[in-house]
């Protein structure tokens, strides 16, 4: 099989030809910068620049070579874009490691501190000296002065809205609609990997970023008619948005990946009931419209326990939901394979990332992740990737000892 046929095989619960494998396919299956010039090195790789391709959670690019190295079967949309050293400027790793970061964007030194600001000049986010990322320090919403007609102004004033990873603005202006469509086609024309389209269309996070957890929290419980009415405005942006970026790059496509984090160490951040009322119609509108659209499979973003809510997921049109928080309670792989596996792929899972790559030896992840494909790959609805991002201190023996595990299982 091709790596795209092997992707889609298993999301289509047919069983691949080897282990589906997943790394900087989309914001949260990367490695931190840090741990990626680490990597390189320990790899004996030639030095490349090192690029921040998501400033907030400091991604880096993995390179081609590291890809064909592990094996690797999927591609962002993305990597088709930024693709000329005038896109890109030089910056500094929170160690001191010299990288460089798209353009557009324009980290600032403030005293002990890094920040970035909006178009406006406001600052959204900062990471103090000996942090590792940025965090969000502004709520647009949270001041009283709700526009729902124009949330395109407010995502411009949030942290994880206002910064946009490649292509970015590279496909604004009159030309924008060309480029992306070209783009993305000779980036199809250039891989057989599958091509994960980074669409967002986020509903419970939109609110958090726009009025902050607990507002927007007792907003749904203590003001629901406000609650929809601001719901609804963020599904019809979402879904002009989703119309012209499929228009656009809908067959060039294989996955789209939506996002909405529901879930915590011990279970959803919302019951059942609440999610029903204010999250599944509308995440059924937007992920059935999609796939009316284009010829794409439906990928949730979807951090913590969620277990609870799956059964409604899959109803709503959910294919498949990463990154599959194993420690998380009710998460365990066995368990989900036998009561989801024949409806849902898991896209993830596939280490934790918490404790067993970042403290586990190289014998402890080995083992680990060969117990967690065994327990996911088989019947197809498995695509391995580590939970979430691998850290900044993931030791590189061990992200080796990862991707040995499974070409020894594949």
């Amino acid at each position: 099989m091709t790596s795209r046929e092997r992707v889609l095989a298993a999301l289509n619960h047919r069983t691949p030809d080897r282990v589906p494998l997943d790394l900087s396919g989309h914001r949260s299956s990367g490695i931190h910068a840090i741990a990626y010039a680490r990597l390189r090195k320990h790899l004996g790789l030639p030095p490349r620049p090192l690029r921040v391709y998501d400033i907030i959670q400091q991604m880096a690019v993995v390179d081609s070579d590291v890809l064909d190295l592990f094996g690797v079967d999927t591609i962002e949309l993305g990597r088709g874009f930024a693709l000329e050293d005038k896109h890109w400027h030089d910056w500094v790793l929170p160690d001191g490691t010299p990288c460089q970061v798209p353009i557009w964007i324009k980290p600032e030194r403030d005293g002990t501190r890094w920040v970035l600001r909006s178009p406006s000049g406001r600052i959204l986010a900062q990471m103090p000296d000996g942090a590792l990322y940025f965090e969000q320090t502004y709520y647009v919403f949270m001041e009283g002065k709700e526009d729902f007609d124009d949330l395109g102004t407010a995502f411009t004033e949030s942290m994880w809205t206002g910064f946009a990873s490649p292509p970015g603005p590279l496909i604004d202006g009159p030309d924008g609609e060309r480029i992306f469509i070209e783009g993305a086609r000779r980036l199809r024309e250039s891989t057989d990997r599958a091509i994960l389209g980074l669409f967002g269309g986020n509903l419970l996070e939109v609110g958090q970023f726009l009025y902050r957890n607990d507002t927007f929290f007792m907003m749904l419980a203590g003001e629901p008619e406000k609650a929809h009415d601001f719901l609804d405005h963020v599904v019809a942006y979402h879904l002009k948005n989703l119309e012209t970026y499929l228009r656009r790059v809908g067959p060039s496509i294989d996955v789209i990946v939506f996002g909405d984090d529901l879930g915590m160490q011990t279970g959803p951040q919302m019951s059942p009931a609440m999610y029903r009322e204010f999250f599944k119609p509308r995440h059924a509108i937007l992920w059935n419209r999609a796939k009316e659209l284009a010829d794409v499979k439906v990928m949730l973003h979807c951090c913590g326990g969620v277990r609870e809510l799956l059964p409604d997921m899959i109803e709503a049109g959910l294919d498949a939901i990463n990154p599959v928080q194993v420690t998380c309670r009710g998460m365990e792989a066995h368990g989900l394979k036998t009561d989801f596996g024949s409806r849902l792929t898991f896209w993830g899972g596939g280490c934790d990332t918490r404790e067993v790559l970042s403290r586990g030896t190289p014998a402890q992840v080995k083992r680990h992740v060969a117990e967690q494909i065994a327990a996911l790959h088989h019947n197809g609805g498995f695509v391995f990737q580590q939970v979430h991002n691998a850290l900044a201190d993931v030791p590189p023996e061990n992200l080796v000892a990862m991707f040995e595990a499974v070409r020894e299982f594949r």
